[in-house]
């Protein structure tokens, strides 16, 4: 069986960085990416929710902000959890193993950082831990 996602698109919005209750890092972001134009000629996008942990989130969080152009690399995930009212929901995403800025960042750097440029060329997942999945809030129940 195999599960690979690879997208390129941009981001609606900053990367939202948490921490679970175990310390771990979690951002979440969005990114647009567009189809093919339909029949009539017209773009179309796709609004993808992605889910980075541990060290890319952090990359995401420090050196990802909105409209950057950037490459996913990572699975599908759906996940189902029940409301509060009994009803049960579902959601897709990307749960990233590996990022990748493709555009030069728009702020100002840092002192001593090159313009443009983050540190390493990609942020990279690292062995799974024990315990199977990727640990949170976002395991099925």
């Amino acid at each position: 069986m195999l599960n690979r996602v690879i997208l390129i698109g941009r981001l609606t919005a900053d990367p939202e960085l948490r921490y679970t209750p175990t310390g771990l890092p979690v951002a979440t972001f969005r990114l647009a990416v567009d189809r093919q134009k339909n029949q009539a000629g017209e773009k179309q996008t796709d609004f993808i929710n992605i889910v980075a942990w541990q060290q890319r989130a952090e990359f995401a969080s420090n050196y990802l902000n909105k409209g950057r152009l950037v490459a996913i690399e990572g699975r599908l995930h759906i996940r189902q959890w029940t409301t509060q009212e009994g009803q049960r929901r579902s959601t897709a995403e990307v749960v990233c193993d590996r990022v990748q800025p493709l555009d030069r960042r728009r702020e100002e750097p840092g002192p001593g950082a090159p313009e443009g440029e983050a540190p390493g060329e990609f942020a990279e997942a690292s062995e799974p831990e024990a315990g199977g999945d990727t640990p949170g809030p976002w395991d099925d129940q």
